[in-house]
């Protein structure tokens, strides 16, 4: 497999002069801790800046960041075991169903547990030039959108806003590009016309600022047949009213949309417990301390956590969520169910790694069918075919 350069990055955190830092005694994190990001321009990065600058301040835990323009950048230094967490994409939940860029004999399922996530007033959307005048995802039928080598969540995220305007690649001009700062590059060089992103991150936001400006397709909440085709290509967005976003896009200028929560934070399953508590504990104890730090933090607060989404939950969470008292037998049952497919698909894998093909496109091909066949003798939907 090709390796994909990492940039290190250190958070630049505020230095802790004065009385010493009071700390919760049931609050135990290391001294650092690594995690991966979208890159720099990124709204996720902001906010792991965010959530970095208050564990040091308040729990003196640096945070390193380590940079990738694309899932297989992100993704790899948590399958290694060279940082803790990853503040992911959708990948994850790919990672986890072992489909994608997961159906690689380099890869295959991944044991991920989720910690949080940020559900907020921005939306997961096709970024479109202004001066294309696009209303509606239909629009976009002969114009240059964006593929991003690499990066299946991005990728997926486009392919699904085409299937809501009754199209496909087949009926755009695909522009590959090696990441997702650079497909922006292109936009505004007039190289293409739209990209996948959230509505808040600082590409969109240089884009507005050009001379091409930006705009946003609205999906029609109402357009069941639209709905029902983009589900069918990623069944985890739902309709959204975004409320922030490039372009002068607020709350008294809202855009029908889509979305899905974004940055999702993952470890693996061998993360310590109390690290994986001590962190969703921190995080909301202290979440008017880094809340407003960065576009889209504020989306971490508890009641936008959806308790029965599509990654299995840390254990260490579990138990903070109980503590809380909000923890209840039908989550439980959700949770166990999660954790139950996931292990079905990695036992699949290892029974189906050993013997697989070694051309790599009959490899992705058996594997699907081996992943398919685990599913649907234990009566589980396939969800990716």
């Amino acid at each position: 497999m090709k390796e994909f350069a990492l940039r290190l990055a250190f958070v630049s955190l505020p230095m802790i002069v004065g009385a010493a830092v009071s700390h919760a005694s049931d609050v135990e994190l290391p001294s650092t801790m690594a995690w991966t990001a979208y890159g720099t321009n990124s709204s996720g990065y902001a906010q792991v800046v965010a959530i970095g600058n208050m564990l040091q301040s308040e729990y003196n835990t640096s945070v390193r960041i380590l940079p990738g323009d694309n899932d297989v950048s992100r993704m790899t230094p948590l399958k290694n075991g060279r940082v803790d967490l990853c503040a992911c994409g959708i990948a994850s939940y790919y990672g986890s169903e072992g489909v994608l860029m997961f159906a690689d004999r380099e890869w295959g399922p991944q044991p991920v547990r989720l910690i949080t996530t940020s559900s907020a007033s921005f939306g997961l959307s096709i970024a479109v030039a202004g001066d294309m005048n696009v209303e509606t995802p239909a629009d976009l039928a002969g114009m240059r959108v964006a593929y991003i080598r690499g990066d299946d969540a991005l990728n997926k995220g486009t392919e699904a806003y085409l299937a809501f305007g009754g199209l496909t690649w087949d009926d755009v001009e695909r522009v590959d590009f090696p990441g997702y700062g650079r497909s922006f590059d292109g936009i505004i060089a007039g190289n293409a016309d739209a990209a996948f992103t959230t509505s808040v991150t600082p590409p969109a936001q240089q884009l507005a600022s050009s001379s091409r400006g930006i705009s946003w397709p609205t999906l029609d909440p109402d357009y069941a047949e639209g709905w029902a085709r983009m589900a069918e290509v990623a069944p985890y967005f739902q309709p959204h009213v975004v409320t922030a976003g490039a372009g002068g896009v607020s709350a008294d200028n809202p855009v029908q949309s889509a979305s899905y929560p974004y940055p999702i934070i993952i470890g693996n399953s061998t993360l310590d417990d109390t690290v994986a508590y001590s962190l969703i504990k921190a995080m909301d104890e202290k979440f008017d301390v880094f809340k407003d730090s960065a576009p889209g933090a504020d989306g971490y607060t508890l009641d936008n956590q959806d308790l029965e989404w599509v990654i299995p939950l840390h254990e260490g969470v579990v138990r903070y969520y109980e503590e809380l008292g909000i923890w209840n037998d039908d989550l439980q049952t959700h949770q166990d169910h999660l954790i139950e497919r996931q292990n079905l698909i990695l036992e699949a894998w290892d029974n189906f790694i050993d013997d697989a093909p070694s051309d790599d496109d009959e490899f992705t091909t058996a594997w699907m069918q081996a992943r398919a066949e685990a599913l649907e003798s234990a009566g589980m939907d396939l969800v990716f075919e």
